[in-house]
């Protein structure tokens, strides 16, 4: 019968393996390497115990480390408990003595407000006594307006209203001579006011005679149709004042290329400039520009500066004449400073020398005051000794 158990299986170095055989050295292989791995594993399970056991400790450590620091909170706390307590009794005792203090602060300062109530209640009679008086001046006031609107409804006297505030804005910003009201010119008429330019420039003309009686008419207009006829009105008064401003003031070589027509009132001017623009426009190609009490002010002001630097450059070659003296007198004082430099030279090298002069004296004088002068015993004296040298030779 055929045993398949010993046949060869393999052949490895000359050695024939059968099935029996390979099958052992696979167990032992098994074996070896169960037997490995249980080695490791026990390894690894006494390091596991290990570290186990070395955190442990440090757990107890831990542990012991929270227990005392535990005990330090709780005496801390004791102790900050105990603080606590004094700290409310102060507390506790500084508000008594602050309440007792703000009652007596708050009776004093209600006896104080009653009397200082009495006080104001007096000076409040007195106000309204003033208020009384105020109200006296203030109907007084009102009947002058009164005048007032009845001197502007006559066109004359009107006129001489916006001559005055243009004569106080001029007057106020410029030197008497800079300016001249109701001047001759050389066609033979009189503008409001002359304001004379620097280095022989022409004269800016300003004309003050406003049409206000066309302006009022169309705002007391009753109705759209009379409001309409007189805006209509002030439109052509507007345009026969432009070219008269035009052609009478505005003379070439006398008279700037521009003049001011001079508007008394912001309100007027802004209500021109926002529902009369045709008339600006007019005006601006007829070289007449309308100008409110605020750009009258303005412009004066820049005249104002152009004059300062007007003048200013007119003194600016006596300013550089006296810089080139200055420069001179500089220059002057260098050379002088230069040699009185060298006569402290030449006066520090003098004392220098007398320094080593006194120096050489004093060193002489102590060499003589070192010399032994007393009488020796003739016993004593040398026979043919040569006579001590001095040393007073000062020239050396």
């Amino acid at each position: 019968m055929f045993d398949s158990t010993s046949q060869p299986l393999i052949t490895i170095a000359g050695f024939a393996f059968n099935l029996m055989d390979s099958l052992l050295v696979i167990l032992a292989a098994i074996l070896v390497i169960l037997v490995i791995t249980i080695i490791g594993a026990n390894r690894r399970r006494s390091v596991l115990d290990t570290q186990v056991a070395e955190r442990a400790r440090d757990a107890e450590i831990h542990m012991n480390e929270l227990l005392k620091t535990q005990a330090e909170m709780q005496g801390r706390m004791q102790t900050m408990a105990e603080i606590f307590g004094r700290r409310q009794a102060e507390l506790n005792q500084s508000i008594r003595e602050q309440l007792t203090g703000m009652s007596n602060n708050l009776g004093q300062t209600i006896n104080a407000q009653t009397k200082s109530t009495h006080e104001n209640l007096a000076r409040l009679q007195e106000r309204l006594a003033v208020i009384d008086t105020a109200q006296n001046n203030i109907q007084s006031l009102a009947g002058q307006v009164v005048q007032l609107q009845a001197i502007l409804s006559n066109k004359q006297t009107r006129g001489a209203f916006g001559q005055g505030r243009m004569e106080a804005i001029i007057s106020d910003a410029l030197p008497p001579n800079a300016y001249a009201f109701q001047a001759t010119l050389s066609n033979g008429t009189r503008p409001d006011c002359l304001v004379f330019m620097p280095n022989h420039a022409p004269s800016l003309v300003i004309d003050a005679k406003f049409p206000l009686e066309a302006w009022n008419n169309m705002r007391e207009a009753p109705t759209p149709q009379e409001k309409q006829a007189a805006e209509r009105q002030f439109q052509t008064d507007m345009d026969t004042h432009i070219k008269a401003i035009s052609g009478k003031y505005l003379i070439s070589g006398e008279t700037q290329d521009t003049a001011f027509m001079f508007v008394p009132s912001e309100s007027i001017f802004a209500t021109i400039h926002e529902d009369f623009e045709g008339i600006v426009q007019k005006a601006n190609r007829a070289h007449v520009i309308i100008v409110s009490p605020s750009l009258l002010m303005l412009s004066i002001q820049v005249v104002q500066a152009i004059m300062k630097d007007a003048r200013m450059r007119e003194q600016a070659h006596l300013i550089q004449k006296q810089v080139g003296s200055l420069m001179e007198e500089v220059v002057r004082l260098d050379d002088r400073v230069t040699k009185l430099q060298g006569h402290f030279k030449n006066a520090c090298k003098d004392v220098e020398d007398i320094l080593t002069t006194a120096g050489k004296i004093k060193t002489r004088g102590d060499r003589i005051a070192q010399l032994d002068l007393k009488e020796p015993d003739k016993t004593d004296m040398p026979s043919a000794e040569p006579a001590p040298q001095l040393g007073l030779d000062i020239q050396k």
